[in-house]
């Protein structure tokens, strides 16, 4: 039997970069795209051949495709060698994400640059949508496959920032709608709402909390992967397919950790519910 072949957006670091690595864990075979490659050349950070490296030591096979997502000859160029290399595409993960590093500073949104519009609307969901597209098409031959789009809590709940709510609403409800239009396809798709996540650039910061939150309790990079590789071959995922799922919710009651074995808390009951759940991709 072949691997299964996953796509996962914005892989260098970050989220982006746990989710390839659990999916290596379980022998997938993936593809990560971004922009960083060759030797890291920030202090926090890292590069494709890092996750490549990471993925294969895993026990997966990682292939490093440079990527500009603002580029839609290159997004096509991608996915045009994952069906060539491949044949086949079972999972989309849209990671890739380009918000401003102080976009949660406390400033009013007329205060702010009207240019932030173009990083986490025109990158971070747009390229969302057009990795979306090629990837469906490739799924849609073989009846099958799952897109998830990576979300938060900013979907439902303010936190801190207009332009934020904006994407990570946009994620969820294209989430959703893709659902009713892929269902007669026998594919899938799904946001999932992480919590505060120990990525390498939070663990520079050295703080404890994050807009209120501790970080002694938070979702880390590899928990998050682990969770979108149990999804991709749960049972009853077309019965899941256009709801967005609270990560920490779905790992509890599957028994998922993180590496040091703890079980991240959902924020449900400070932050709210996601706004698509409990409902089929086809109402």
């Amino acid at each position: 039997m072949n691997p299964r072949v996953a796509v996962v957006t914005g892989a260098s670091r970050g989220v982006g970069k746990g989710i390839a690595a659990a999916l290596g864990e379980t022998g997938w075979t993936v593809y990560v795209t971004g922009r960083s490659t060759g030797s890291p050349t920030e202090a926090i950070g890292g590069t494709l051949e890092e996750t490549v490296a990471l993925v294969n030591s895993n026990g997966g096979t990682g292939v490093a495709i440079p990527c500009d997502h603002t580029d839609d000859e290159a997004v096509a160029g991608a996915f045009a060698r994952v069906r060539e290399q491949q044949g086949r595409l079972d999972l989309l993960v849209n990671n890739a994400y380009a918000g401003p590093p102080d976009i949660h500073d406390g400033r009013p949104f007329f205060e702010r640059s009207i240019h932030e519009w173009d990083s986490l609307i025109h990158l971070s969901l747009r390229a969302a949508f057009v990795a979306s597209v090629h990837a469906a098409k490739i799924m849609a031959e073989r009846r099958s496959g799952l897109i998830v789009n990576v979300s938060s809590f900013g979907g439902g709940a303010y936190l801190g920032s207009v332009l934020y709510g904006i994407e990570k609403t946009g994620l969820d409800k294209m989430a959703h709608d893709m659902a009713v239009e892929l269902q007669p396809f026998g594919v899938s798709s799904l946001s999932l709402w992480l919590g505060p996540v120990l990525t390498e650039k939070v663990k520079a910061m050295g703080v404890e909390e994050i807009l209120g939150f501790s970080l002694s309790e938070a979702e880390t990079p590899l928990f998050a992967g682990r969770v979108v590789a149990a999804l991709s071959t749960d049972p009853d995922l077309a019965e899941l397919s256009g709801q967005t799922l609270v990560a920490a919710e779905y790992a509890s009651e599957r028994g998922i950790v993180t590496e040091d074995g703890r079980k991240p808390p959902s924020l449900r009951e400070v932050l709210g519910s996601p706004p698509f759940e409990n409902r089929k991709g086809d109402q």
